[in-house]
């Protein structure tokens, strides 16, 4: 039996690498059942700032190198070469990249078909335009030794660092300026994505959040090629290698003047990557005696398909809790407070994608494969009184090949976690009508799927 699922995942690897290749448009994500017509809410409202280009445009940071020569031969006969690789960069880049939406699409038809439940024109999302708009020095930053013996920062190098935080973060108040919101949605993709795919994710999401916020995105180094069992592990290393980044990002973001919250999306690989760089920040800010959510401003941590084992990310979502010692500032036994919103994870035990990662690391519990009876009533327990915390499981039809993008392949599914990112509503509120389970885990009626 083992042999057999191996064998299973293997192929299934495979066939999310050759899939993972493509980067030529690909169709818009269906429409959210919240704006589906006759009677749907409107995803946009009919203001003068809603009256816009299609293209989507999006910031992106970015720990991923420039293509090599190979990536540029295998992307040949493209009409856009790639503008940055699955090799890591030894800096963070950030800029611009447009996303259109396509065939010839002007917004008063866009809005329209945004609201079909079965479109009467095609929707298509291309990569435009990209824009490098500033760099970070190249690291580790060069040091010295002064006449003491004491080693030093090259000031000239600290001078090139901040004047990069400051042209990210002058780039952030420009468009919160512009942005009816003033929040900035972050999104974190996984395993198996490239830059334009990754772009394309946090465009459409963007789209029916109603364009109001600041929307970005995080890519980091993930494989698409090769030999998959390298690939994957490769990968895995490379998220590991891209905390740093995130946490500096995360960090640049949140101190942006005029920002007010920041919601953050991570999907698959790419959970276990935003969950450690919130960890450390958040032991950062306890360490320093401050409160994590005036110092980040997270309002919703959104975990979709999570690639990580159970016993890990319940590690690092309560670690801080288990450290006493940790809270020096807090001697009556108040915990600090990390969140302004709710963390919220996505699971389906019919996700496909994570059998490859049970196999490959023999994890028995993949936190995106959970079923509330997973969660035994002591667990549920002690986190209904952290609170804040909410597992919803998605046991419907598969709306997508692996089960692994429910969250923009299933309207349902897209439904209620716009429901929670653009509107703040809880579960259990009107338009957020699932069946709880448990303590603090609910699911999608499976009639509604």
């Amino acid at each position: 039996m083992q042999q057999r699922l191996i064998k299973i995942g293997l192929a299934l690897l495979a066939t999310l690498l050759l899939a993972g290749c493509a980067t030529s448009a690909r169709q818009l994500m269906p429409t959210p059942i919240l704006y589906q017509l006759p009677g749907g809410q409107p995803v946009f409202e009919v203001t003068e700032t809603s009256r816009q280009t299609p293209d989507v445009d999006l910031l992106f940071i970015t720990d991923r190198a420039p293509p090599t020569p190979a990536e540029l031969e295998a992307h040949a006969k493209d009409e856009a070469r790639p503008a940055y690789g699955q090799e890591r960069a030894r800096h963070i880049a950030f800029g611009s990249v447009r996303v259109r939406m396509v065939p010839g699409l002007d917004w008063e038809t866009l809005s329209e078909q945004s609201q079909l439940a079965e479109r009467t024109r095609e929707v298509n999302l291309e990569l435009g335009p990209v824009r490098e708009l500033g760099v970070y020095p190249e690291e580790p930053y060069p040091v010295s030794k002064g006449a003491d013996g004491k080693v030093l920062r090259d000031r000239a190098e600290l001078a090139r660092h901040f004047e990069a935080k400051a042209e990210l973060q002058g780039e952030v108040e420009r468009r919160l300026a512009q942005a009816p919101k003033k929040e900035l949605m972050l999104y974190v993709h996984g395993f198996n994505e490239t830059f334009a795919t990754a772009a394309f994710t946090a465009a459409e999401l963007c789209h029916f959040l109603g364009r109001e916020q600041v929307c970005a995105f995080f890519t980091w180094p993930a494989s698409t090629t090769g030999n998959f069992l390298i690939s994957y592990t490769t990968t895995t290393e490379s998220a590991d290698y891209a905390v740093a980044h995130l946490k500096k990002t995360i960090r640049t973001l949140a101190t942006t003047p005029g920002l007010e919250r920041l919601q953050i999306l991570a999907h698959s690989r790419g959970t276990a990557l935003t969950l450690r760089a919130v960890s450390e920040l958040v032991t950062e800010a306890i360490a320093a005696g401050k409160e994590p959510i005036d110092l980040y401003k997270i309002d919703n941590l959104v975990l979709l398909s999570p690639d990580i084992d159970v016993d890990i990310a319940g590690q690092q979502i309560t670690g801080f809790l288990s450290d006493p010692e940790l809270m020096t500032v807090w001697p009556e036994g108040r915990l600090p407070r990390v969140l302004q919103g709710r963390l919220t994870i996505y699971a389906s035990p019919e996700d496909r994608a994570l059998l490859v990662s049970r196999i490959l690391f023999r994890s028995r519990n993949r936190v995106g494969q959970l079923r509330p009876e997973d969660i035994p009533d002591r667990a549920q327990r002690y986190f209904e009184a952290v609170g804040r915390i909410d597992l919803i499981t998605y046991e419907g039809k598969r709306t997508d090949a692996f089960g692994h993008s429910y969250f923009t392949t299933n309207p349902q599914v897209s439904s209620d976690l716009i429901q929670l990112i653009r509107y703040g509503k809880q579960l259990g509120e009107p338009g957020r009508e699932l069946t709880k389970t448990g303590r603090v885990t609910w699911e999608f009626p499976v009639d509604g799927s």
